[in-house]
């Protein structure tokens, strides 16, 4: 037994016992600050022993929902799985984590290791943790104030995955060319996914795309099919570059309104048919990656099915409440991208009144200009009222106005807790509403309905 790891752990593991009883919050972070100042390596030390290695899930949207299928299907092949399922993804949250789920003598409680991170985190949580495998969603413009550009994050990614050692694995989004180009010629081992159904392909490339221009010649992009931002199957119109072959395809795509998806995998074992109740095209890109990385794993495809059937949304990410007789469906936004993904679900799923509150803590990013490059355009033949809260609430209502949103259907609020008890009195009786929180915006709501006996607190689900 090492005896620093060993204090490491049980420091984490009472701060958080302590946080926790105090009512000071989740005790997600802090007690991997504690941990680690006890022993620098204690997050090292723990990921070597996980018998079944580590898995790293990056990418800007999708992380925490992928990263909980990615757990659910290999909770459902029989593994123990430790995750930092809070979501809390930097290093401090990781190790946190991996403390909490660790016996007293420092020997981690799991065969596999799931391991949501950050992407500006992403280099350090992999030099630390020495993943068995990467899955890499997606690169989108988020947080320009904290990430920088997306070039400046692809540079980091790109370091640190050409320094993977050759036993290592890296299943990517193919559908990504900045991705795709990134785990180029690797050292480690190459799987790829994507998407080959065009039912609901885009038309047009969205403004708010970022990847549209081959990064091995600068010449513009010509697709195929385009699924979603800059995601599809594309060919470089100079040096001739395209997605590379999918080892993983999704086909037959079917989404069911609000309610759910299904969608077959093809691989070189035969086809897979899935279904997973979260909706939205994004949501299928989540399953498709979950799945993907199962398989590499080495999971029956038998357990791939019926993890995806078993997995609820994670909180704040479609997940539906009742509070006072009316049905509330959360949606977490946080960046262009994923912000005109939802206003799509919500023009295919049925409208329904929509409070959206706009916080800009610094999890959030204290820049909010992002919010001109959503497509509230698309509002406008959603007839609907729509109403704006949060500590930049009057920014999102301004933007709507702008967008060409008649006054008569806005709403300006005041930040929470009274945007919410307005908004819900607003409701018809066991009518719906969908609220779309940015991050803290969400973890504050989230707050009020778990203080309010709505929901659990989100460490505890």
């Amino acid at each position: 037994m090492d005896p620093r790891l060993a204090l490491a752990v049980m420091a984490g593991k009472a701060s958080a016992f302590l946080i926790r009883r105090l009512g000071r919050g989740g005790g997600t972070a802090a007690p991997g600050v504690i941990a680690s100042m006890i022993d620098p390596a204690v997050l090292d030390k723990l990921a070597r022993q996980v018998d079944g290695g580590c898995v790293v899930v990056a990418g800007t949207n999708g992380k925490t929902t992928t990263s909980r299928m990615l757990a659910g299907i290999l909770t459902q092949s029989g593994r123990r799985v430790i995750h930092n399922r809070s979501g809390s993804n930097l290093v401090r949250g990781i190790t946190a984590a991996f403390a909490e789920q660790s016996a007293l003598t420092g020997r981690p409680r799991g065969d596999v290791a799931v391991i949501e991170s950050d992407e500006a985190a992403f280099p350090e949580v992999v030099r630390r943790t020495r993943p068995r495998l990467v899955l890499l969603l997606n690169l989108f413009r988020d947080q320009l104030d904290r990430y920088g550009e997306l070039d400046t994050i692809a540079t980091r990614w790109g370091e640190t995955l050409r320094a993977l050692p050759a036993e290592a694995t890296v299943v990517v989004n193919a559908d990504d060319p900045a991705l795709a180009t990134l785990t180029e010629g690797l050292t480690a081992t190459r799987r790829t996914f994507g998407m080959t159904d065009g039912r609901y392909q885009l038309e047009d490339l969205p403004h708010a795309a970022d990847a549209a221009v081959c990064r091995r010649c600068g010449a513009p992009l010509r697709y195929e099919r385009l699924f979603l931002s800059h995601l599809g199957d594309y060919t470089c119109t100079a040096c001739g570059y395209q997605r590379p072959a999918l080892d993983v395809a999704a086909r037959d795509v079917q989404l069911c309104g609000l309610e759910g998806l299904t969608l077959t995998l093809h691989t070189a074992d035969g086809p897979i048919a899935v279904r997973a109740g979260v909706p939205g095209l994004y949501n299928a890109y989540n399953a498709l990656a979950a799945a993907a990385a199962a398989l590499t794993l080495g999971v029956r495809p038998e357990a791939v099915t019926e993890g995806l059937e078993r997995f609820r949304s994670a909180f704040g990410r479609i997940e539906r409440v009742t509070y006072r007789g009316r049905k509330l469906v959360i949606v977490l936004v946080k960046n262009p991208v994923g912000f005109n993904e939802v206003l799509r679900m919500l023009e295919m799923g049925g409208a329904a009144p929509t409070l959206i509150l706009i916080n800009d803590l610094d999890a959030d990013g204290r820049d909010v200009s992002w919010l001109w490059d959503v497509d509230a355009e698309r509002l406008l033949d959603v007839p609907v009222p729509l109403y704006t809260g949060g500590i930049r609430g009057d920014d999102m209502a301004l933007r709507l106005k702008y967008a060409g949103i008649p006054e008569e259907r806005l709403v300006p609020l005041g930040d929470l807790p009274d945007a919410l008890d307005t908004f819900v009195d607003d409701l018809p009786a066991d009518g719906t509403g969908f609220i779309l929180p940015t991050y803290t915006a969400m973890l504050r709501l989230r707050e009020l309905l778990a203080a309010r006996g709505v929901v659990q607190a989100f460490w505890e689900e």
